[in-house]
């Protein structure tokens, strides 16, 4: 017999049993009424603990209540792959060879000459908007975008690429660099924690120095991971304008607070300078 069978016979028993032992304890007393009285702690205490027992995946490491479409162990093994290039310079080289990096340590391929929809990333990080790195699970990558985002295209069909694009070695679920825009908002309205219902593993913010030509990677909450400030910039880096839209859709959220500060100490070094 399968266990939800026996729980709701149990259940029914239960409610039965109970309305005949009240009936009993009404009519008799002594022995006979404690013994009743022992036997419904004990059925009581059994179904609270089945009742915990059934909350259980909200308290899961692994699941994530308030957004429930993170992948929440790939989203841990991203934001170690962070410390590594964080870590080990790789964030200071050519543009092109930081974005890759930053690709991988996303779970994302590197792949610039994929047909958009098809898995192509050319895009991530490379604009002012595809700078979320989000982790969903398996059953979410398909969600479609019914209106709820504002400034995204209805539907939004992302799973393929997710799919194609996507490491297998972080672990379950996808990979993708989703748009910034409306993460501004309290709470974030934006395509990870509206549409795929995921917190980010981590979001690209440009910092709003002179030349914008220095870059955090700030988590869920806005906490500085990592920072990078490529050798070949600002000319080898995406479009001034890109880089100020980036700033703008973020700036007075808490994804731009570890933008603002280095902004603040490069602008002190420079006056004390």
């Amino acid at each position: 017999m399968r266990f939800s069978t026996i729980l709701s016979t149990s259940t029914l028993w239960f409610s039965s049993y109970s309305a005949s032992s009240l009936a009993f304890v009404d009519s008799r007393r002594g022995i006979a009424h404690k013994s009743s009285l022992l036997l419904l702690s004990t059925l009581v205490s059994h179904r609270t603990v089945m009742s915990a027992s059934a909350a259980a995946p909200a308290e899961c490491p692994t699941y994530d209540e308030e957004y429930p479409g993170t992948a929440v162990s790939r989203l841990r093994a991203v934001q170690e792959r962070v410390k590594i290039i964080d870590n080990d310079g790789s964030l200071n080289g050519r543009w092109e060879d930081v974005r890759r990096r930053i690709l991988w340590a996303g779970g994302l391929r590197d792949l610039p000459h994929s047909r958009p929809g098809q898995g192509y990333t050319g895009h991530s990080f490379n604009d002012w908007n595809h700078v979320d790195l989000t982790t969903m699970l398996d059953d979410t990558r398909d969600n479609e975008n019914d209106g709820a985002v504002k400034g995204i295209a209805a539907g939004n069909r992302l799973g393929q690429g997710i799919r194609v694009a996507s490491l297998p070695e972080l672990g379950p679920g996808g990979s993708w660099s989703t748009c910034a825009m409306g993460c501004n908002k309290d709470p974030p309205s934006d395509v990870a924690h509206v549409q795929f219902r995921s917190r980010i593993a981590f979001k690209l913010v440009w910092v709003p120095n002179k030349d914008y030509d220095t870059f955090v990677l700030v988590d869920d909450e806005g906490i500085l991971l990592a920072k990078g400030k490529p050798s070949d910039g600002p000319a080898g880096l995406p479009a001034l304008r890109e880089r100020q839209m980036n700033y703008q859709i973020m700036m007075g959220s808490k994804y731009a607070v570890a933008a603002d500060r280095i902004a603040r100490l490069e602008s002190d070094q420079i006056k004390i300078a």
